[in-house]
């Protein structure tokens, strides 16, 4: 088997598989084998999913290099016919300052913005569902109402946000920090049942759904 069709196969993908296919590829199997979703106290787990993970990542550099490369040399247009404003129009980098952004009512399902700057950005009303968001800073940002469904919010920084509204069904906020958030009439349980996850979450002094203020 060669080297490229093993990062296929790391990354569970037919070979020939698109750039698209192994960015989402890439997301849910990271989601799967985080090692903060494993006990620290089963080592074993812990040592498994730190080497999925390696593989996982060099797979999905390795293919998103050899794509990248082949659509800038064979679909790329010739330099003449590139506009001068397209420099300002590319996408930002993935470690760029995105606080005080307004994203309100965005489409921003299923895109990886993990570690990046949203603080007090405007979020309100967007769609955040299937985001991965591991270690993002959210704090003070404006998340009334948007739509969080299975969000990966591990470890992210939820400080002051305001949450009121927000659809967090199948959310996932371990170890989250959600100090002096809003979360009034959030939505986090069917029936008696809570369908978020929240190990090692902090909730003090978090305004709660029902409108009482976590102790």
């Amino acid at each position: 088997m060669s080297d490229l069709e093993q990062y296929y196969r790391v990354l569970e993908l037919e070979p020939g598989a698109t750039l698209d296919e192994v960015n989402q590829a890439y997301k849910d199997l990271v989601f799967v084998w985080h090692p903060d979703r494993i006990p620290k106290d089963n080592l074993r787990l812990q040592q498994k999913a730190q080497d999925k993970l390696k593989a996982i990542n060099e797979a999905r550099e390795k293919l998103r290099s050899l794509k990248t490369k082949h659509q800038t040399t064979y679909h790329s247009p010739p330099p003449q016919q590139e506009k001068p404003s397209q420099t300002t129009q590319k996408p930002p980098k993935q470690n760029s300052d995105l606080s005080g952004k307004d994203y309100s009512r965005a489409n921003l399902s299923n895109k990886d913005l993990s570690g990046r700057n949203l603080s007090y950005a405007n979020l309100s009303g967007a769609n955040l569902s299937d985001t991965f968001m591991h270690k993002v800073n959210l704090r003070g940002a404006n998340l009334s109402e948007a739509n969080l469904f299975r969000a990966n919010l591990l470890l992210a920084d939820l400080r002051e946000a305001n949450l009121r509204a927000a659809n967090l069904i199948g959310a996932d906020l371990s170890g989250a920090d959600l100090r002096g958030a809003d979360l009034t009439g959030a939505r986090i349980r069917s029936g008696e049942r809570l369908l978020v996850k929240l190990v090692g979450t902090n909730l003090a002094g978090a305004i709660m759904p029902d409108g009482s203020i976590f102790q």
